[in-house]
């Protein structure tokens, strides 16, 4: 399993959001470029970024500072939040990202993933979002009536490298992941998982490693800024 430390970028600063609420924003580091390279220099394997503007605006907005990052960087990076279109994702992986994140998109328009899929091998993954279950797009905005489930299988044939669930109500607030919906979707399909929202400490991580679950990995934002998980010891973890 590979532990992913979690960049959220709003305003151009590295932020967490509380249960996916643009209000409930603490800033962590006005500079995700030394955050990106401190958790290098922690033995980060993976880095996830999300462009949380740009997932309210369905376009890139902090473009500028995944830029700059990437570019300082020798990790390979995840990046999701806006990523609606084809020019989109071109745009992203022209840029250095390794692998870019379609979420509304892959509950909108589920042929843009799978097109993609096929002409980037390994670099599109899909995240889904869920609220009690259910899917919700447009930057956690709006829940749809699918269920994440549903649109896990979805995609079962399409190539894509990679799920990434996270449990709205548990993201940011510290206690503890959904792990019975995590080992669901994992069991439920075989493209590879990887878990998000509520992961706030090690303990966690060694729940969700026993859980017998067949994760790919695990990613963790506010409980390593807060302390509570260190890179190196959640690399190890995982891996070990």
């Amino acid at each position: 399993m590979i532990f992913y430390p979690a960049i959220d970028l709003k305003d151009g600063a590295c932020v967490r959001l509380l249960r996916g609420k643009m209000e409930d924003a603490t800033v962590f580091n006005a500079d995700p470029t030394a955050q990106a390279q401190d958790f290098e220099r922690q033995g980060a394997e993976w880095l996830h970024l999300v462009d949380l503007n740009g997932a309210f605006a369905g376009a890139p907005v902090n473009d500028d500072a995944v830029s700059k990052l990437v570019s300082a960087v020798d990790l390979p990076v995840q990046l999701g939040g806006g990523v609606r279109d084809r020019k989109t994702i071109d745009l992203w992986l022209e840029r250095g990202i390794r692998r870019v994140v379609l979420g509304t998109a892959a509950a909108r328009n589920p042929e843009l993933v799978r097109s993609a899929a096929k002409d980037y091998p390994g670099q599109i993954a899909v995240g889904i979002d869920a609220r009690g279950g259910q899917v919700a797009v447009e930057g956690w905005a709006e829940t749809t009536e699918l269920s994440a489930l549903d649109l896990a299988k979805r995609f079962e044939d399409a190539g894509v490298a990679a799920i990434i669930f996270t449990d709205i109500d548990l993201d940011g607030a510290m206690q503890g992941p959904n792990i019975e919906a995590t080992a669901e979707m994992a069991e439920a399909t075989s493209i590879p998982i990887i878990a998000s929202g509520g992961v706030s400490s090690m303990d966690d991580l060694r729940a969700l490693k026993e859980s017998g679950a067949p994760l790919d990995g695990v990613i963790s934002g506010r409980a390593v800024y807060d302390g509570k998980i260190d890179v190196a010891e959640a690399v190890g973890l995982l891996r070990g």
